[in-house]
């Protein structure tokens, strides 16, 4: 790390940064409150309203967003004149998945072979503690230079677009000249990296039916037309042979221009076992942040354990679609759907609801705030120059924000690199990358006050 002083109290203060991610983490908040309680994301929101309050924050809020969750909001004056920086984290989290496959408890943090493991501890609850370190760090070295707002989103996972709605219906709350959303990640842990585009997203639950109760599959099995069999051939429509994505009239041949992704280093990240292929053709590059990608996120059917002998009469399955800058979400939306209908075998019934979407973003990476970005992570990252990549997940609010304040300056970093894992079993957090990255934001947010 540098010798500086700043870099000094950063590290100082990563002590208190691992208990208080570990109080974040311990809340199970994930804004689906068909299944975990609304109670713990309500006291996550607290805890980081509480913990804006303790940092002199003004104006502080629980902001009640339409999709019922809540953001939080918080106003930190700075000098005079000086300019305004957003910072954007969320804290509500993905699911555990199968809490037997992780090797410790996802919503208790805890430290092996120098990470942190839990849910939310780099996507993006360490987003949140990033934030708050670069602040103490500079309140100890003369003061924030800045003024700061804070927008702690609460169903960001959900891809619900609460927060988006509720900017849109008051947007001068957010208005900033830079905005740094920290939910992205290096490309490589120890490789300085901002993230330049994000893809788009849609999510949609296709409906087949076919009769009008189950049947005994001895008795009817052989003429009845199965809803399950049905939706299965629906969902492998959307796949070629080699598994690249294939909705019909929507472009799948973008290429990427910038940093490249070996195939053996995106094995080894994605833990692809031995002998598997990966799917689609061009670079991984390609794939991740230039073309669409289709995945079927879960299908409801009956289980193994306790299945009955049956012809089944409906089946349903969560289906999401990711897209590149380039292309319109909501026009994706609509090939997706009329695909899925017109691929049903046997004159099945489908119907389509459209359950969340976010659009692709591109930032201008020639905006002067990166250059401000560029000498922080240097200078952070101990002399190695800043990379930039593409992020194939979502991030809906990029746009909305770059719609409601054009000349705003939009930069993405974060804690997700890929030995985080993020979404899947065992996320942890690298306390290094977490050190350099609120050190980074810290030296960014002095040199956007010295550009003025």
């Amino acid at each position: 790390m540098p010798d500086s002083q700043l870099a000094q109290t950063v590290a100082a203060l990563q002590p208190r940064a691992r208990t208080e991610l570990a109080e974040l983490v311990a809340f199970k908040s994930v804004a689906d409150f068909a299944q975990f309680p609304k109670s713990e994301s309500e006291r996550a929101a607290h805890w980081i309203a509480d913990a804006l309050r303790a940092e002199g924050f003004e104006d502080v809020a629980l902001l009640d967003t339409p999709d019922g969750t809540q953001s939080v909001y918080g106003h930190l004056p700075g000098p005079a004149g000086a300019p305004t920086v957003l910072l954007y984290a969320h804290y509500d989290v993905q699911p555990p998945l199968d809490e037997d496959a992780w090797i410790s408890p996802p919503f208790e943090l805890t430290e092996r072979d120098g990470r942190w493991y839990g849910r939310g501890a780099a996507d993006c609850k360490g987003g949140m503690i990033m934030h708050l370190t670069a602040l103490r760090a500079l309140k100890e070295h003369g003061g924030v230079p800045v003024n700061i707002k804070v927008i702690a989103e609460g169903s960001e996972e959900q891809g619900t677009g609460g927060l988006e709605r509720y900017a849109e219906a008051h947007p001068e709350l957010l208005a900033a000249d830079a905005i740094v959303i920290g939910d992205s990640g290096n490309f490589r842990a120890g490789l300085p990296t901002v993230t330049a585009t994000l893809r788009g997203m849609t999510m949609v639950h296709v409906q087949v039916d076919t009769l009008e109760g189950n049947l005994h599959s001895g008795q009817f099995g052989g003429a009845a037309p199965d809803a399950l069999a049905a939706l299965i051939r629906i969902l492998d429509s959307l796949r070629a042979e080699d598994g690249s994505t294939t909705v019909h009239g929507l472009a799948a041949d973008a290429t990427w221009d910038g940093l490249q992704y070996s195939d053996a280093d995106f094995r080894k990240d994605a833990k692809v076992l031995d002998g598997v292929e990966l799917i689609g053709t061009g670079t991984v590059a390609d794939r991740l942040w230039a073309r669409p990608a289709v995945t079927v996120l879960g299908i409801d059917c009956p289980p193994v354990v306790g299945a009955t002998p049956s012809v089944h009469a409906s089946a349903r399955a969560l289906v999401s679609l990711r897209v590149p800058p380039g292309i319109d979400a909501a026009d994706a939306t609509k090939l997706l759907a009329a695909h899925l209908e017109g691929a049903a075998p046997w004159g099945a019934r489908v119907g389509v609801e459209q359950v969340g979407q976010g659009q692709p973003f591109r930032a201008d990476t020639t905006s002067p705030a990166y250059a401000s970005m560029a000498a922080a992570l240097r200078e952070a990252y101990d002399g190695k120059e800043m990379q930039t990549s593409g992020l194939g997940g979502s991030i809906p609010l990029c746009n909305t924000l770059a719609g409601l304040y054009p000349e705003a300056e939009i930069l993405l970093i974060g804690l997700s690199e890929p030995e985080a894992q993020i979404h899947a079993v065992n996320e942890s957090v690298s306390p290094d990358e977490l050190e350099r990255l609120s050190l980074a934001e810290a030296l960014f947010l002095q040199r956007l006050a010295e550009r003025g």
